[in-house]
């Protein structure tokens, strides 16, 4: 199928004359009533073009898990409950009149299943849906101007043949001698299906404007169904085959006579480019009865099913096609011209499209899922052409239209590329249940709004003369009413055909009966010497009444000269009106063009102000709510400024304190400085003041003194009297009990103070590991440093080991003591004068500095000793820096 499909040669496609003006696909919406009132309803109806889709409880829209409400414009909004005949009189009503007029039109409606698309189409009992008002509107519209039955008679080409008046009573002479399967027209409504008779009730009847007077109109109708991708016409009666068996769908013969499905049939091209189904059967019918029962009859044809969601779910797409023929009249207005081109047909299409279902909401299985999934199938190919004309026409792409995937879209594709007007009617159910197939539904109506469809080209006019059927019909009645008044009595003469009935003697028999006749030819001869008598005069006579004719009938040509130019002239200023009146049809096309546009862009401009005012309406609610965050960060700020500054003043107060206290501390250190170089300097004058012969006695030493150890000092040896100063080293607080890890680094360096740090018992590393830390509870660090005057200082900085939960040990610091040593000042000028005379007893004064002056030196004094002027310095407590 494929190759011969590529090899076929595509035909150049027919563009309409006026591409240039467009207008865009009608798309309407129609709620249906919920079935409950308790049901959860999930569609409102916001204005007369709006609805709003909400969301119902269990489905997130947004990822975020937000709930979005969508509002979906349309040209005209149904609420639940618009009647039947507002719904017709807006959408159905112009496709009728266009139809009169000879234009073509395609309506059909779109929606789930159960939403009321069939309700729409047909209606119910006592309120009538689209089809039986659009059949009966044309009905009243032309029903005066009626063909008798098989003057139009379809040629199989999708076109019309034009039959006289004798062949088409020949044809229906045989027609009616056969049993024919068409019905008769019905008499009297008692004669009418009652499933139907209170559907094709319409208390309004509606008439179209403009109809032509001077043409001659059939009706043609046809039913098809589009099941499973192929076409099925359900007027066609097969008759039963008495040889071949009747199967079934199980494989078996069928013996009682059940219904044969019928041959699928195929679609074709005809000469102007339009597909049409071949074969089809196209019924004429010449009533709103009639034609509603041959819809009735194939309706009851129409595959349909029980599903979960729906009693009566149609399984396929129907089709039916209402084909106007229409035909002018001659000159004389009496007969119908029988030429070709001259015939206009046009068609209204009613699609009832099946509705888009899911299967694991309808359980459907075997056949059903079949269906359901040609179904599905053949909308997707809808919304694939769809979509690939609206990108064709928005972005100036060329891109092939895919008709031919669906016999759907193929059927009518001719209507989007130019050959009449398209109108969608979207059916919606309100209930929650079918929230994401109506979203789907919206989503498709609102993309088919944007596709523009071509106007048809307008029908030749025939360019004989208007108003000839009544003219001549006048003509005529005139003409018969003249001749009766003519032929009566006129000033009491006989008339012509009197004067012949009376005068004229009636023929003698002729017949003689014996040789010796003399009664029969003298009989004859008088007769026929009175019939020569009254010719002249019945001869003048009728010259009188020829002349009085022919002076009628010159009055009445002068008259219908007269009239002829009245009518010339009326008809020129009828042209120059209708020459206005089309340059106004034209200007208010392209006003209403421009309204259309307009009002589409207000549509966009009103939609995009409702997304501004929701950004705007967002960024306020933000800025107030970084407005409230920046003031409380404000207020956080002040008081955070104002406790800085009050934590500063108090800072400032105590470092000016600790400053004044550094700075007192600093002056006595100085002081004491001061004291201890002026007691030196007293001493090196002493010294100096001595003379160089006396030279102090070398005591004796005695074994007991070998063993001691002495340090030198920069002073003069104690006096006599003063206690010797223990030499003993004295014990660090660090020794105890307890064991430790004596932590040393490589670099430090051994002090020679009188306090040494000696703890047993520790172990001693220059890095410690675990192993040594889990053996000790106590941890001692040696931390060594110059200070300020250059001299070394050592700090012994002690911790606690505690074990962790992870099994391992942390050291938590506890203590710091400071060790330091100093060079006592004048040692070099100490040793430099060793052989120098022994100094002089002083007095107990100077015996008391010089230890003091050693002391302050070498030993390390604590607190509150009182030992000399330095005492305050030393006794004052440290206090750690904040």
């Amino acid at each position: 199928m494929k190759s011969a499909r590529i090899q076929t040669p595509r035909r150049p496609l027919k563009k309409p004359s006026n591409n240039h003006l467009k207008d865009p696909v009608g798309v309407y919406c129609r709620v249906r009533p919920l079935n409950k009132d308790a049901e959860e309803c999930c569609v409102e109806v916001i204005s007369n073009t709006t609805i709003q889709l909400h969301p119902p409880d269990g489905i997130k829209v947004n990822r975020n898990g937000e709930f979005k409400e969508m509002q979906y414009s349309f040209k005209v909004v149904f609420g639940a409950f618009t009647t039947q005949k507002e719904l017709f009189n807006v959408v159905a009503q112009p496709l009728v009149e266009d139809l009169i007029h000879g234009k073509n039109g395609l309506l059909f409606t779109y929606g789930v299943t159960g939403s009321g698309k069939t309700h729409t189409m047909t209606g119910s009992p006592g309120d009538g849906g689209l089809l039986p008002r659009c059949l009966d509107m044309i009905f009243c519209s032309i029903g005066s101007f009626q063909a008798k039955r098989y003057v139009f008679k379809p040629d199989d080409k999708n076109a019309m043949d034009v039959q006289c008046d004798v062949d088409a009573l020949l044809e229906r002479q045989k027609r009616d001698a056969q049993p024919s399967v068409i019905p008769k027209i019905l008499s009297s409504r008692q004669r009418m299906d009652p499933e139907f008779a209170d559907m094709i009730t319409v208390p309004e009847h509606c008439k179209a404007d403009g109809v032509d007077e001077d043409s001659v109109y059939s009706l043609f109708v046809s039913y098809i169904e589009i099941y499973n991708n192929y076409l099925y016409d359900l007027l066609e009666e097969l008759p039963p085959d008495p040889i071949k068996p009747k199967w079934n769908n199980n494989s078996t013969p069928v013996r009682n006579a059940e219904f044969i499905p019928p041959q699928s049939k195929i679609l074709r091209e005809d000469s102007n480019h339009n597909m049409y189904v071949a074969g089809c059967t196209e019924v004429e019918v010449k009533s709103t009865e009639e034609a509603f029962e041959v819809f009735w009859k194939g309706q009851k044809k129409r595959r349909i099913a029980n599903t979960t969601l729906n009693r009566e779910s149609s399984r396929s797409h129907s089709v039916f096609i209402i084909k106007l023929a229409q035909a002018p009249l001659d000159a004389d207005g009496d007969n119908v011209l029988q030429a070709k081109d001259q015939t206009t047909v046009s068609q209204l299409s009613l699609v009832d499209l099946a509705g888009s279902e899911r299967t694991n909401r309808t359980k459907a299985e075997g056949s059903r899922l079949r269906e359901a999934g040609n179904i599905n199938q053949s909308l997707m190919t809808l919304r694939t052409c769809i979509e690939v004309l609206r990108e064709n026409q928005m972005y100036g792409t060329n891109k092939m239209v895919p008709y031919r995937d669906s016999k759907l879209t193929h059927l009518f594709k001719n209507y989007f590329d130019g050959e009449g007007k398209v109108r969608m009617i979207v059916c919606v159910n309100p209930k929650a249940e079918d929230y994401e197939e109506t979203l789907l539904v919206m989503r498709f109506a609102e993309m088919t709004q944007e596709v523009e469809i071509a106007r048809p080209v307008d029908k030749p006019i025939c360019g004989l003369t208007p108003g000839r059927r009544y003219r001549n019909q006048a003509f005529k009645e005139e003409l018969m009413r003249k001749l009766e008044l003519r032929g009566g009595p006129t000033d009491g003469d006989p008339s012509v055909t009197e004067i012949f009935l009376q005068s004229f003697v009636p023929l003698p028999t002729v017949e003689l009966m014996d040789a010796s006749d003399e009664h029969t030819l003298p009989r004859l001869i008088e007769c026929l010497e009175q019939r020569h008598r009254i010719r002249p005069l019945a001869t003048e006579e009728l010259k009188k009444t020829v002349n009085a004719i022919k002076g009628m009938l010159h009055d009445w040509d002068s008259n219908f000269m007269a009239k002829e130019n009245y009518i010339h002239d009326q008809q020129e200023k009828l042209a120059e009106r209708d020459r206005f009146i089309n340059g106004q049809k034209s200007e208010v096309d392209r006003l209403e063009k421009k309204i259309k546009t307009l009002e589409y862009k207000i549509d966009i401009l009103q939609k995009t102000a409702n997304i501004y005012e929701d950004d705007k309406r967002t960024l306020q609610h933000e800025l107030d709510e970084r407005d409230q965050k920046l003031h409380r960060e404000l207020s956080d700020k002040r008081r955070l400024e104002q406790r800085m500054q009050g934590v500063v003043t108090d800072t400032k107060m105590k470092w000016e304190k600790e400053c004044e206290r550094r700075v007192q501390a600093k002056q006595l250190e100085m002081q004491n400085k001061l004291w201890v170089k002026d007691e030196k300097l007293k001493q090196l004058k002493a010294i100096v003041a001595e003379t160089k012969t006396e030279r102090p006695k070398k005591p004796e030493r005695t074994p007991r003194e070998k063993d001691k150890v002495f340090v030198r000092s920069a002073s003069p040896p104690p006096v006599p009297n003063a206690p010797p100063v223990r030499l003993r080293h004295r014990r660090s607080r660090s020794a105890g009990g307890e064991r430790w890890v004596d932590h040393k680094p490589v670099g430090s360096v051994e002090i020679d103070t009188v306090l040494q740090p000696r703890i047993p018992n520790a172990i001693t590393m220059a890095v410690p590991n675990e192993r040594a830390l889990a053996k000790c509870d106590k941890y001692i660090l040696t931390h060594q440093q110059l200070a300020s005057d250059g001299e070394i200082e050592t700090k012994l900085i002690k911790g606690e080991v505690f074990k962790t939960r992870g099994g391992g040990q942390s050291v938590q610091f506890t203590d710091i003591e400071r060790l330091k040593q100093e060079s006592p000042a004048g040692t070099r000028k100490r040793r430099s004068s060793q052989s120098a005379p022994p100094q002089q007893e002083e007095t107990t004064e100077s015996e008391w500095t010089d230890v003091e002056t050693r002391c302050s030196v070498a030993v390390e004094m604590k607190a509150g000793s009182n030992l000399g002027p330095g005492y305050q310095h030393h006794a004052q407590p440290k206090r750690r820096k904040p």
